[in-house]
């Protein structure tokens, strides 16, 4: 019983954690977008904007990742059986690498605050989709609990992935 509550806990802060990954980055997107704007609106909006950006990513983005990393280990040490499944052991390097873009975001909060914007809006656009992957893979190595449902599930979001490229560049 308690395994369940713990469970449903840590899907809640997965779900907060990928919202704050998700809208975060479209920060980015329109506050990079702003400095082409003309003064007064350039100052007012990159404000709001960067207001906007320190709420969500440390009142949402950052607890909501803690609380997934403390629900999950505590169902691993509940349930140590998990470690012995291949599956387990691919999510948990997928979480990794989730853990390096959200360090990857901070760095970019941190870098527009201080007026750095190192890339375009383009490509912040794409860079939005990588947490679709990340989710994409998990979500199949949970449920499908096997590797080869991580390989069809990255097979078919390639694909999709493609397709919203060539549309964002069109």
């Amino acid at each position: 019983m308690e395994y369940n509550y713990i469970k449903s806990l840590h899907i809640i802060f997965v779900v907060c954690w990928f919202a704050a990954l998700f809208y975060i980055v479209r920060l980015f997107v329109y506050t990079t977008e702003a400095q082409l704007k003309e003064e007064p609106a350039k100052s007012i909006l990159t404000e709001q904007l960067q207001f906007m950006q320190k709420k969500l990513w440390y009142i949402i983005g950052w607890p909501a990742m803690i609380g997934t990393f403390v629900f999950g280990f505590w169902m691993i040490i509940i349930n140590i059986n998990l470690l012995t499944q291949a599956w387990m052991w691919l999510k948990l390097i997928a979480v990794l690498l989730l853990f390096f873009y959200h360090l990857f975001c901070e760095k970019i909060v941190r870098n527009q605050k201080k007026g750095i914007y190192s890339f375009t809006s383009s490509k912040l656009r794409l860079l939005n989709e990588l947490p679709t992957i990340f989710l994409v893979s998990i979500v199949f190595l949970v449920v499908v609990k096997s590797v080869s449902g991580i390989i069809w599930g990255t097979l078919g979001l390639i694909a999709f992935s493609a397709v919203l490229i060539i549309a964002i560049m069109l």
